[in-house]
């Protein structure tokens, strides 16, 4: 999937032709327009794209062999350099395809995995898609020789790890793979125990946590961008934004909460893709609050939702502490009954309010309600109110400064003995 840089220093994208086989178990449309968003993040040029139905695909080429005939001519007349499987290809399959049409092939998830291992900046997320490659390859070694050896993982064993007498190269590359994996579930758990501290320590100071949760490219950062004044990278193209992004803000209550973005789904999310990321999907799980988005502009908008709701099931997410957003509300789309649902746009701002307030609602048992009457030595507290809370109107008396607000649940008893009976 290596790109060429042309002598006008422009980027020469690869020409790829993407193919899947319809067995009725999903829209296929959608699936192929997925995968082509896909090949598009991937910096591919999707340049055309077949689809043989059929009652269950072909064991040794995936596709009939007629079919094949049609996408070796396909290659062939378009100068197509990759070719890109709506599925999760075996080793000896992705070989037998290769072999057939003389030319790269690659499956739905290792073109993913190929995006997170680009797009990952933090040394968690390197780790994370590093352990969902080897998890991929590991089952595939038999099947593929060396033809995914361009996405190698990190250097444990190095020169210095030589094999035994009579070790095959097969059993060398498994055992290399396994060591790995277990090196990087290792520092995984380093790095959860100190998120771990750092959300106890979250809990400690009683902060909130609001989850952004939901399928690629719906408008996440965005929304928290517009919430947040923060100025996180936005870009209309799936996986725009893959490690966790946190950001405090304020609720109109005066309640702080943090922010907590999170890798957006696609549809048949890889099992090896949830299982490597499920120490950022919990930011969901244990989030106070999750905002599940999606776009209400797009024709998968229902499949999304379930998409999302799967994935937050699987990781245990209550339910009743989940709000659906319908986010882009400003772009043209069809009417539909929603399901408890706020309408938003993050671009243009309408319905934040909405939507914050929903937030505070479900939030509400965090705050107290205040109706006191503070001496004049103790005007410093309003400040405290404001600065935890919201002054909704205070009066100047000749008792002192009575004072009609709501306050951090956590203060309230600085304000005990000044209640008004």
């Amino acid at each position: 999937m290596s790109n060429i840089m042309e002598n006008n220093g422009e980027i020469k994208l690869t020409r790829t032709l993407i193919a899947g086989v319809d067995c009725g178990e999903y829209d296929i449309d959608n699936s192929m327009s997925e995968l082509e968003s896909l090949c598009e993040a991937g910096d591919l040029q999707v340049v055309c794209q077949v689809v043989q139905k059929k009652d269950n695909p072909e064991k040794k080429y995936y596709f009939g062999e007629g079919k094949m005939a049609e996408i070796k001519d396909l290659c062939g007349f378009n100068d197509v350099e990759l070719v890109v499987v709506d599925c999760e290809l075996t080793g000896s399959q992705i070989k037998n395809i290769s072999d057939f049409l003389e030319i790269e092939v690659i499956d739905r998830t290792m073109l993913i995995l190929e995006i997170f291992s680009k797009r990952a900046t933090t040394s968690e997320g390197k780790l994370q898609t590093e352990l969902a490659l080897l998890k991929y390859k590991l089952p595939r070694l038999s099947g593929m020789g060396t033809s995914l050896s361009r996405q190698g993982g990190g250097g444990a064993g190095g020169g210095g790890a030589r094999r035994g007498a009579g070790e095959t190269k097969l059993e060398y590359d498994r055992r290399h793979i396994n060591q790995r994996i277990a090196l990087i579930k290792e520092k995984l758990e380093q790095v959860e125990k100190r998120r771990d501290i750092l959300s106890e320590k979250r809990k400690k100071n009683d902060i909130p946590v609001v989850a952004l949760t939901g399928y690629t490219n719906v408008g996440k950062s965005s929304l928290l961008n517009n919430i947040t004044n923060s100025e996180i990278f936005e870009k209309d193209m799936l996986f725009a934004t893959l490690d966790p992004t946190a950001r405090k803000f304020t609720l109109p209550s005066g309640q702080s909460a943090i922010l907590v973005d999170t890798v957006g789904f696609v549809s048949r999310l890889p099992h090896k893709l949830v299982e490597a990321f499920k120490s950022t999907l919990k930011q969901a799980k244990y989030a106070d609050i999750v905002l599940n988005v999606c776009d209400i502009s797009s024709e998968e908008r229902d499949i999304q939702l379930q998409v999302t709701r799967e994935v937050l099931d699987e990781i245990g997410v209550d339910k009743e502490k989940i709000i659906t957003v319908y986010n882009k509300c400003d772009k043209p789309h069809e009417s539909f009954l929603m399901e408890n649902g706020i309408r938003v746009s993050a671009k243009s701002g309408f319905g934040l309010e909405n939507l914050m307030a929903a937030i505070d609602e479900k939030l509400s048992d965090r705050m107290e309600v205040l109706d006191i009457t503070l001496p004049y030595s103790q005007t410093g507290l309003v400040n405290t109110i404001r600065e935890n809370g919201v002054v909704h109107s205070e009066e100047y008396a000749a008792e002192g400064i009575v004072v009609k607000g709501i306050v951090d649940r956590k203060l309230a008893y600085l304000f005990e003995e000044y209640k008004n009976i």
